[in-house]
């Protein structure tokens, strides 16, 4: 496993949405200072496939940020969410801007990879939608573009079970990920040159549509008014276009685990 140099790129990202709180909280005033500004400062640490379809593991650890004003509610955040900052928030919808990092593959990091091209890492703006039907029930859609490593649309759509059991809260739901052709074959596709080098692969060009399907389950322990830890595992099966690139069968998985730590610290902070 190795640890990603990507960290000073994820800066960038670093706006993120606060911890999670538990369902019966999602509305109800911070219990930190009633005035001024709170301030929630994550480390986070997510460890998955070093590349989209790869069979072996990368990491990267990487901070964010999340302000909101003293007495407004601190809101969920699933542990797989994109960084975010809400531009309309009320009790039951969100919306707002959004940022995602997505890892290179690089000819260093698997030998079976000559002949294909190198790809950039990759950072995806876009924008973002949360809406809850029950108190308990979160539903999310993301639409991201991406800049530098790939010029595709994705999108990933979720939904999330809350509870609070004390000072523990469960969070769990199904996850689809989308991707447009650009994205497909930047990724999952191989040209008749790369084919030729390579001599492992036959060439393939991918449709857009649907790239995963999965879920994500999160636990976060809140130690107090100003601490949280968050642990969490997502699985992500390929399908379609992706699972069928000879760069996945030949190379990598269709099976996608990934594990992730994230320790949230909240202070106020005065007017």
């Amino acid at each position: 496993m190795r640890l990603s140099k990507a960290l000073a790129l994820a800066l960038p990202l670093a706006a993120g949405a606060a911890a999670p709180a538990g369902a019966a909280d999602l509305f109800s005033p911070a219990p930190l200072l009633p005035e001024g500004w709170i301030v929630t400062l994550k480390g986070n640490l997510k460890v998955g496939p070093s590349y989209p379809g790869a069979d072996d593991f990368g990491a990267i650890a990487f901070p964010s940020l999340s302000l909101r004003r003293a007495g407004t509610p601190e809101r969920f955040g699933a542990p797989d969410d994109g960084l975010s900052f809400s531009l309309l928030e009320d009790s039951a919808l969100r919306v707002g801007v959004v940022g995602r990092f997505q890892g290179g593959r690089y000819l260093k990091d698997d030998r079976r990879l000559f002949g294909l091209r190198k790809i950039d890492w990759a950072v995806e703006p876009g924008v973002f939608v949360e809406f809850w039907p029950l108190q308990f029930l979160r539903a999310r859609a993301e639409l991201r573009h991406g800049v530098n490593g790939h010029h595709g649309f994705v999108a990933d759509l979720g939904l999330d079970l809350v509870q609070t059991y004390g000072a523990l809260t469960f969070s769990a739901g199904p996850r689809l990920a989308l991707g447009d052709g650009s994205f497909a074959r930047t990724y999952f596709g191989v040209t008749p040159a790369e084919a030729a080098l390579n001599g492992q692969v036959t060439p393939y060009k991918p449709s857009g549509g649907i790239t995963s399907v999965g879920a994500t389950a999160g636990v976060t322990y809140t130690w107090s008014a100003q601490w949280s830890t968050t642990a969490h595992v997502t699985y992500k099966r390929l399908v379609g276009d992706a699972a069928d690139s000879p760069i996945v069968k030949r190379f990598g998985s269709e099976n996608q685990l990934g594990f992730g730590l994230t320790a949230a610290y909240s202070f106020g902070a005065g007017r």
